[in-house]
């Protein structure tokens, strides 16, 4: 089942300039975050391939991208030591928590709400990496753009998974999450992490 939609039309926000400038004033917590962010989709991944058994076609996307967000980990971690950046403890962002929290309890509710939470995920991401890419030092934004190409992947797996297990037109429902994920996005917040939103 092919998207046709692009990332720019399912976000319905740009990542705000303010966001961008701490970004460049964070490089360190922003390497750190990323790769938290990393070990975190491959954890997701391999939850749902253990918890829907029964979804071979899930099964089989999810393993390959948890072996693409392990080596996504690999390769910022490398970063980070080239850099000599300390990979201190962070907590969470508020942001994955702020869009799971709304995710539906029965199934297979909850299942297409996970699906298009991380193709939300996924795909704030790749926008995020586009955005940093040509602002950040030539190392890091080369970096970045060799992650577009994967990053926008996964959010058309996702999304693919979402609309392939539903019994009707979820639009209104991804309208629902991605209003959810925009204010995340655009609402003043107290910490700085690559999801988080204009900085407080």
């Amino acid at each position: 089942m092919a998207i046709a939609l692009t990332i720019s039309e399912f976000l319905l926000c740009e990542t705000p300039d303010a966001w961008l400038e701490a970004a460049l004033q964070n490089q360190a917590i922003l390497l750190i975050d990323h790769a938290n962010c990393e070990k975190k989709a491959a954890a997701t991944a391999l939850n749902l391939m253990s918890r829907y058994v029964e979804r071979p076609e899930l099964m089989l996307k999810m393993s390959k991208l948890a072996r693409e967000e392990l080596r996504h980990f690999e390769q910022v971690l490398a970063i980070i030591q080239d850099r000599n950046v300390p990979y201190t403890h962070l907590t969470a962002a508020r942001y994955a928590g702020g869009l799971r929290k709304h995710v539906r309890k029965n199934e297979p509710d909850r299942l297409i709400d996970m699906m298009i939470v991380g193709a939300l995920i996924e795909a704030r991401s790749c926008e995020r990496f586009e955005k940093l890419a040509p602002r950040i030092d030539d190392e890091l934004g080369a970096f970045y753009r060799s992650l577009l190409k994967s990053e926008s992947r996964h959010f058309r797996d996702y999304l693919e998974l979402g609309k392939l297990y539903a019994t009707a037109p979820i639009d209104e429902r991804i309208d629902q999450l991605a209003r959810i994920e925009a204010e995340l996005i655009t609402s003043p917040d107290p910490e700085f992490r690559f999801h988080s939103g204009i900085p407080a």
